[in-house]
């Protein structure tokens, strides 16, 4: 039973040293995905800014200004529905990114805790063999018969001095 348990935690001491690099590399790749959304979320919003501003009405009627119409109420409509149309769209796709955004914050966390209890982990040197592991770790208790245990070197006790009372 505790050769078993010894066995298991040095594979898992073993398995999480080879994991280290990984957790550290994998939060590294987390860190840029973040940067990457925080760039077009910046994008995205200077974008809306701009269709906000873009829909105001003076604005769409500048725009339309040089286009001959005999219905220009309808052609100002429809330029409205376009830039309402882009508007959701662009509202759409930051939703989507500040999903994605909180989503890689929490595997970053997790990531940085991963690669911190890792860290914490002894390093482990090459892999012990089962019997190398067995005789290290072997209790007297389960030792055979057979087996000789090593011999103590016997306590030598000192005579004590004679005590003197002085009177």
């Amino acid at each position: 039973m505790v050769l078993l348990s010894v066995l298991l935690t040095n594979n898992a001491v073993i398995m999480f040293s080879a994991q280290q690099g990984t957790a550290g590399d994998r939060a590294a790749s987390l860190r840029s995905q973040i940067k990457e959304i925080e760039t077009k979320q910046v994008e995205l919003q200077s974008r809306l800014q701009q269709i906000e501003e873009n829909l105001k009405p003076e604005n769409i009627e500048s725009s339309l200004a040089g286009v001959g119409s005999t219905h220009p109420e309808e052609l100002r409509e429809q330029r409205r529905r376009q830039l309402d149309i882009q508007r959701t769209a662009v509202r759409s796709q930051l939703d989507q990114l500040a999903i994605s955004h909180t989503r890689l914050e929490n595997a970053l966390a997790q990531s940085d805790a991963d690669a911190y209890r890792q860290s914490a982990l002894p390093s482990a040197g090459p892999p012990a063999s089962a019997a190398s592991l067995a005789a290290e770790t072997a209790a007297p208790e389960q030792q055979t018969p057979h087996q000789k245990r090593a011999k103590r070197p016997k306590k030598r006790h000192r005579a004590k001095a004679p005590v003197v009372h002085r009177s």
